[in-house]
């Protein structure tokens, strides 16, 4: 192939793939309900409009639940885009939550993906004073308590391991969050959730609340971790 021959091809080739994004990319769709709006965005062809439709629909299930739950003044708009380029599971900041379609693609059943990301939103602790740990098991525990088919994905909270520490975030934090609300003291973690949304959060507000510090929680726990 010439040199002039080689530049028109890959000239073509460019036009040819600006076109496949721009197709690619759907139009924003935007959906009223409940009070709360959802822009709903996709550069992948290939979704499922199923899978679209129960994204949308668990979004409007649960957001409000959560609202309701924990932070009334959350975000009335929220955006979902589904995203070929992103290689995580999801990831959510200032209101939108990006999904992986290779995820979505592989784990359609996974729709409480949505309930843990949008609880992040309704956290909105900004700069919190709390680890992050602390965050994705409050984020976990909320999907334990609002996710709407977390049998479907074969979620659920783990046993309790030796190996385990409260630390470990996400399902294993959730399943000892949901041990103190059950044996300990109701409210506890709405309470801590509420203290890292307005920067008030020190470690001493567990025992302020329970009577013990995490650690000593963490051992009684171990002891007896039947939910």
């Amino acid at each position: 192939m010439n040199k002039v021959a080689k530049q028109l091809s890959l000239l073509a080739l460019g036009t040819l793939m600006g076109a496949i994004s721009l197709h690619a990319q759907q139009k924003p769709e935007v959906i009223k309900k409940k009070g709360y709006e959802l822009t709903f965005e996709s550069n992948y062809a290939a979704l499922d409009p199923a899978l679209k439709q129960r994204l949308i629909s668990t979004f409007f299930e649960v957001y409000p639940k959560l609202a309701q739950a924990y932070n009334p003044k959350t975000l009335k708009k929220v955006s979902f885009l589904v995203d070929t380029a992103y290689k995580g599971v999801a990831a959510t900041s200032n209101g939108q939550v990006v999904y992986s379609s290779i995820w979505m693609d592989k784990h359609p059943e996974d729709i409480d993906v949505v309930t843990h990301e949008v609880m992040h939103i309704v956290q909105d602790y900004g700069n919190s004073v709390g680890p992050g740990w602390l965050t994705e098991g409050i984020a976990d525990y909320a999907r334990f308590k609002f996710g709407i088919d977390n049998a479907g994905a074969k979620w659920a909270l783990p046993e309790l391991k030796p190996e385990h520490h409260y630390k470990n975030s996400y399902r294993i934090t959730a399943r000892f969050f949901h041990w103190i609300e059950q044996h300990v003291k109701a409210g506890v973690i709405k309470t801590v959730d509420a203290s890292l949304r307005d920067h008030s959060y020190t470690p001493e507000i567990w025992k302020k609340l329970t009577g013990k510090d995490l650690d000593g929680l963490w051992a009684d726990y171990v002891k007896n971790p039947k939910i």
